[in-house]
């Protein structure tokens, strides 16, 4: 496929191949971005922010609708552009553009509330016949990067808000899975929307990233990814606004009076799906002495049971990981954590990309599974004999992205939210659930800034003070 500049489909000076993760075939190429191409695109975006500044919100709101009516229509093609790039199961696939649709009509439905605060001037001394008004306004070319596991519902929750509030959008999917932003930037055309209103670019972050995220003329960039990778950009990005959402290691704590059937349930959905590609994945399993060995062994049949294989048949649970390297690191910290005193009681194994669903028991706080971001299949279980300490070992991390605890108890339950530091706490479920119109991001190094339409909406705006000075 070709990258979308200036309204033309471009081949660009050099090709990267798109591979199938199960098998390994190439499934198209995408061009390699040079630095002309990034520079025309930023122009044409510039050309872009002041046309779509003019625009109506009422205008904007329609034109996403359209789109979400043709993301409907061409949901199965989408659903299977997503399994074939990434290796996400069809089922999941279906899903993800099911809600990356909705977050379109989110978003159209923000684009005509951008409204204006009065400010109430006579409670300060000495405004005299003043009236004032804030407005709020659109930054101008917001830069949306986005990575490889959600390659569609991501870029639209960065699309979709940057629209509604009247920027353009310079796109830059994740060169493992551009196909599926590629085909949603043809759709968004089809749908009406002006050529200025998104560019995408295509190609390495190493390569142009830092082209891209440090000039000037883009005024906001969202970025979804590795905290490394955030971190650089921020570095470079100059005066301009940023939204983070970065990584984390998600913890799930279970208390003695938790319902132990509930919580293996849950956390064999939640730390598995996307074969654990998720950045609010369940990985950290704090379970209490009087009840460790009960949960230990109602989770193993259920993620014994989850089925592995090629994720476009139906009823494979879990796929493969999107790159067999990295499925070569996931087995090797298990492996790690097998060696440094854990105990491997499921899974572990692997064959290519797809890493066989493991858990690991006695896991401690040291390991590599326990206090980086695994991102892949597997969880550890922990041990801990108090609710301080538990809430300890949640809080020891410098991620803060999503925790969850399993309690009956609504004192513990309140006490967990208001003590655990994390952007989503979720009560009697795992870490991984997410309301695409729900306030959405991190504490501490998982990032700064919130996602869900309405709040995304007013992190790609401004705001201006009017003050009329009257008789």
């Amino acid at each position: 496929m070709e990258m979308l500049i200036a309204g033309d489909w471009t081949a660009g000076s050099g090709s990267i191949p798109v591979l199938n993760p199960y098998d390994g075939s190439e499934i198209d190429t995408v061009p390699r971005a040079s630095s002309a191409d990034i520079e025309r695109a930023i122009r044409y975006a510039e050309l872009g922010a002041a046309k779509l500044k003019q625009t109506s919100g009422y205008e904007r709101s329609g034109l996403l609708m359209r789109a979400a009516e043709l993301m409907a229509e061409r949901l199965e093609d989408l659903a299977r552009t997503i399994t074939l790039e990434e290796g996400k199961v069809i089922a999941e696939a279906r899903m993800e553009v099911d809600r990356a649709r909705e977050t379109i009509v989110c978003s159209a439905e923000e684009a005509k509330r951008l409204g204006s605060e009065v400010v109430p001037l006579d409670g300060a001394p000495g405004t005299g016949k003043r009236f004032g008004f804030t407005l709020r306004v659109p930054c101008g070319v917001v830069l949306a990067v986005t990575p490889f596991n959600f390659p569609l519902n991501l870029v639209c929750h960065k699309i979709g808000p940057a629209f509604a509030a009247g920027n353009s959008a310079i796109l830059k999917p994740a060169s493992d899975t551009p196909l599926v932003a590629l085909k949603f930037a043809r759709l968004l055309l089809d749908a009406g929307l002006p050529p200025e209103s998104i560019q995408v670019v295509t190609g390495s972050g190493g390569e142009i990233g830092r082209q891209l995220c440090s000039d000037p003329r883009i005024r906001k960039i969202s970025f979804t990814g590795s905290r490394d990778v955030g971190e650089s950009i921020c570095q470079v990005a100059g005066l301009k606004k940023v939204t983070m959402e970065l990584g984390s290691n998600s913890p799930v704590i279970v208390l003695p009076d938790a319902d132990i059937e509930k919580a293996a349930n849950a956390i064999a959905v939640t730390g598995y799906a996307n074969a654990g590609q998720v950045c609010i994945s369940a990985q950290r399993i704090l379970a209490h002495d009087r009840v460790y060995g009960d949960l230990l062994d109602c989770l193993q049949p259920r993620v014994s049971s989850l089925a592995t294989g090629n994720p476009l048949e139906d009823g494979v649970q879990v796929g493969p990981m999107v790159r067999e390297d990295d499925a070569e690191r996931v087995q090797q910290w298990i492996r790690d954590a097998a060696d440094s005193g854990g105990r491997l009681v499921a899974g572990g194994g692997r064959e290519g990309a797809i890493v066989e669903p493991a858990i690991v028991a006695d896991v401690s706080s040291h390991m590599r599974i326990s206090c980086d971001e695994l991102f892949g299949p597997a969880v550890g279980l922990t041990r801990f004999d108090s609710v301080d300490a538990a809430i300890a070992s949640a809080n020891d991390t410098n991620y803060g992205l999503s925790a969850a605890v399993f309690t009956e108890n609504l004192d513990n339950a309140m006490r967990f939210a208001r003590e655990v530091d994390s952007g989503n706490i979720h009560i009697n479920w795992g870490t991984q659930w997410r309301a695409d119109l729900m306030p959405y991001g991190g504490l501490k190094e998982s990032g700064f800034g919130k996602e869900g339409p309405s709040y995304a909406v007013q992190e790609m705006t401004e705001t201006k003070m009017v003050v009329m000075h009257l008789g």
